[in-house]
């Protein structure tokens, strides 16, 4: 359920709205009569809640979970654990982003405060926290003590930050909440919406990303770096990371304890790393993807698939390191005969 400090619902719906707005059919006959408050991910979605089934790798959760309600395709509806209503739709994903637009039309949190813009009069700070020229604070932010904000950053409604965080020049943090001794650096970006949309012939839908950043204690994030607020779950980055400039960080990402990400990395949406990951410079991380405890990526990889815990990969596809030198050696050495041949 997305957080009440960010978003506010216009529902409920009836399970017949569902059907109307997302053109999907209702496949139990006699379906309970039940209204519908919200949306959420379909590990964590409750009796009064939608969510949906797109991709295959969810389909054991599927078929676990509490939702009320469930979009999904006709071919995966057997899959449904018993009770649950399901909505019947050739493009599940599409037909639950027209449900979560519905229920959040507009996500632009407006200030009301006029007499003081720059910092809202129900923010709250702890003592000794120091605000440079331009900041702005929006409206029931709840500011730590000791933290420094630097000059024409801004925090979004509801934030919240930790005790002796310091905040660097035109930061910008929203749908967040900060840990305490995170230090943020100069053009860091927290929050924005994830590269979320469902397309179809009329063209792409922007699916409402509904979710936020959890950034556990004594993280730093680099220069220029993106972490993209959850669709309908969070994505969290846990305690003691260290992420280096101009990383991306898509919706739903997962990182344990104590990774470290190196400059121009890019991790792909949904994707979960164990504690203590080391991944190198500019390499791609697909989605979906589980990243098991301490496993060491070499730079400029690319990881397609599920890796395991404790073991160093290099290579594009990523394999284990030892297979990427002996295939590396293969072709030098083919090489050579090449030259050799037509010289």
């Amino acid at each position: 359920m997305p957080d009440r400090r960010f978003y506010k619902s216009v529902g409920p719906f009836s399970i017949v709205e569902l059907a109307q707005i997302s053109g999907a059919k209702i496949a139990n006959q006699h379906y309970r009569k039940i209204l519908i408050k919200d949306v959420a991910a379909i590990e964590c979605a409750g009796p009064e809640e939608v969510s949906f089934l797109d991709n295959p790798r969810y389909i054991e959760a599927f078929s676990k979970s509490s939702a009320g309600v469930c979009v999904v395709h006709p071919n995966r509806a057997k899959r449904a654990p018993d009770g649950m209503i399901l909505l019947l739709s050739e493009a599940p994903y599409l037909a639950f982003a027209k449900i979560a637009t519905k229920m959040y039309p507009d996500l632009d949190i407006k200030s009301e405060q006029k007499e003081q813009p720059m910092v809202h009069e129900t923010a709250t700070f702890g003592r000794n926290t120091d605000i440079a020229p331009g900041v702005f604070v929006g409206a029931d932010a709840e500011i730590g003590a000791n933290c420094v904000l630097e000059a024409n950053s801004v925090i979004g409604n509801g934030v919240i930050l930790g005790d002796d965080c310091r905040v660097g020049p035109s930061v910008s943090i929203q749908y967040a909440i900060i840990g305490s001794g995170v230090r943020l650096f100069a053009g860091v970006r927290i929050g924005e919406p994830g590269f979320g949309f469902a397309t179809s012939e009329q063209g792409h839908f922007t699916v409402p990303q509904l979710g936020r950043v959890i950034i556990g204690d004594d993280s730093e994030i680099g220069a220029n770096s993106t972490i993209d607020r959850g669709s309908t779950t969070d994505t969290i980055i846990g305690k003691g990371c260290r992420i280096d400039n101009l990383v991306q960080i898509g919706h739903n990402v997962v990182l344990g304890d104590g990774c470290i990400i190196v400059a121009q990395v890019g991790i792909s949406g949904s994707t979960r790393l164990g504690d203590y990951v080391v991944v190198g410079g500019q390499v791609g991380i697909a989605g979906h993807l589980k990243i098991g405890n301490g496993a060491q990526i070499a730079a400029q990889s690319g990881v397609m698939n599920d890796l395991a815990p404790g073991k160093k990969y290099a290579g594009s596809p990523a394999v284990p390191m030892r297979q990427w030198i002996n295939q590396a050696a293969m072709l030098r050495s083919m090489g050579r005969k090449k030259v050799k041949k037509d010289g």
